[in-house]
């Protein structure tokens, strides 16, 4: 299945493996074809720039037919909605696509983006603000639970067109029209979620800055007193001159004093605790919106992890099977969690064996890199650390210079259990050789000064000196002594 997004700065096309909850894109592609600009002065879409669109299209056509997609639905926003001569250019578009194109509305548009947000954060509570090329959404999000969205004409190019080229005049305009928008008085103490390029953009330069350990963009917090400041760096700054930004397309560059002037009216105005970067959007909502009640409550990690684990693991029970087995663990050795210290735990037990194909040298940097770097969500990059550092140290890594980023990332008790959880999984890993049924007739016993590995008479020679040098680094980690007992 696949998404196309008439966008009013780019079209893009996104092609999924199938509907999920955990969709998994397949195919990306974006042009930046700039289809709003000029329409907040002239209110007409330009000739250049629908040409563009046009031929993006035609070429998504091409692809969509031989990626063997059945199911495409095509939505167009804030340009095509706004211009006098939008009708004819979606006429235009619906024969180059070979698809009904869905004209959205702003409302419509910030509900679709919410559900996007919704989808791609665990518990998400906040306001979610999309900014495109013609239009900012703003709308209030609590869990599966929307506000009442609402439309400004405050995208990255209806403000060059409107503010005459100022980004200055820019602020202006924007702190007008966001001082009556009420998604505005909700967001303080809250998490402003920041939906789109631009946004996207400013938040590498503000990676780049600080020198960040992780390159993934969703899930990225940026303090409220951060995000003002890298709006005053933007605005002093020409678009070609922002430094660290080589990898933004040019044609977006002139773009970043106007979204972070917006992003600083938003902060001053609302105060959220933070602004958190949200990947998923409107195209992501509309997949959420299709999936059932039951699919929707699913927790978007979980139905990740289980789908790799599925995929990459060895055995696909034996994932399950370490929830369990280290369920008891945590439990006979007194060892206190939160809900989500817990739900990391499982997720990092599902992710255990995402590495084994890697040359056995190689295993622990290749589970770093693959959950460091993963494309699920569901989950903050303090998570996302936990869990590639746990998987990291199951195979004897996550000390070196190269993760000293990811351990930052981590409180120190936190990081002392993501090595006893990759202690734990080296011991069970050296006894059921990932395979399923073996680790339910193992346990682990816990007294104040001991940790006993009990084993039936049948597996007694899986006690081997490795077995047992592995037990007693876990034990180590607890505190306690270490001994095998053969049933």
């Amino acid at each position: 299945m696949a998404i196309v997004d008439i966008g009013s700065n780019s079209v893009r096309l996104v092609a999924y493996e199938r509907l999920s909850r955990s969709p998994t894109p397949i195919f990306n592609e974006k042009v930046l074809c700039g289809l709003g600009k000029g329409v907040a002065t002239t209110g007409l879409l330009g000739t250049e720039a629908m040409d563009r669109a046009l031929g993006a299209l035609r070429a998504f056509k091409v692809l969509c037919r031989n990626l063997g997609v059945a199911d495409m639905r095509v939505l167009a926003t804030a340009a095509a909605r706004d211009a006098r001569n939008g009708p004819a250019f979606l006429e235009a578009a619906t024969a180059a696509l070979g698809a009904d194109i869905e004209l959205i509305g702003g409302t419509r548009e910030a509900e679709l983006s919410a559900l996007g947000v919704s989808s791609g954060f665990h518990g998400a509570d906040g306001v979610v603000g999309d900014m495109g090329g013609g239009s900012l959404e703003l709308i209030d999000v609590r869990g599966h639970a929307l506000g009442r969205g609402v439309s400004l004409p405050l995208g990255g190019l209806a403000l060059l067109d409107a503010s005459r080229g100022s980004p200055k005049r820019a602020a202006k305009l924007a702190r007008d029209a966001l001082m009556k928008a009420p998604p505005i008085r909700g967001i303080e103490g809250r998490t402003f979620f920041a939906v789109g390029g631009t946004w996207r953009a400013l938040a590498k330069l503000h990676m780049r800055a600080r020198g960040y350990p992780l390159n993934v963009m969703h899930g990225y917090a940026i303090p409220a007193a951060d995000a003002l400041a890298l709006g005053a760096l933007a605005e002093r700054s020409d678009g070609d001159d922002l430094g660290g930004l080589a990898t933004v397309a040019a044609a977006r560059r002139p773009l970043l004093a106007y979204g972070a002037a917006v992003l600083e009216e938003i902060v001053r105005l609302g105060r959220p605790r933070e602004v958190v970067i949200s990947a998923m959007g409107v195209r992501e909502g509309s997949l959420f919106e299709r999936l059932d009640a039951a699919a929707r409550a699913e927790d978007p990690l979980f139905a990740a992890v289980r789908e790799i684990n599925v995929q990459h693991a060895r055995h696909a029970g034996h994932g399950p099977e370490l929830c369990t087995w280290t369920d008891h663990l945590y439990s006979a050795a007194g060892l206190p969690e939160t809900s989500d210290d817990t739900r990391l735990r499982h997720a990092a037990c599902l992710l255990a064996d995402i590495a084994w194909r890697a040359h056995p040298d190689h295993r622990g940097d290749h589970a770093l890199s693959a959950i460091a770097n993963g494309t699920f969500s569901g989950v903050d990059h303090a998570g996302r650390a936990f869990l590639a550092l746990s998987v990291t140290y199951r195979h004897g890594g996550g000390e070196g210079d190269a993760q000293a980023g990811l351990r930052a990332l981590l409180t120190p008790q936190r990081l002392e259990r993501a090595r006893l959880l990759g202690a734990a999984l080296r011991v069970a890993y050296q006894l059921s050789a990932a395979m399923g049924g073996v680790l339910p007739r193992t346990a682990l016993r816990c007294s104040k000064t001991r940790i006993t590995l009990a084993l039936p008479g049948d597996l007694a020679d899986l006690a081997s000196e490795r077995c047992v040098g592995r037990l007693r680094q876990l034990a180590k980690l607890i505190g306690r002594d270490a001994e095998v007992k053969v049933a």
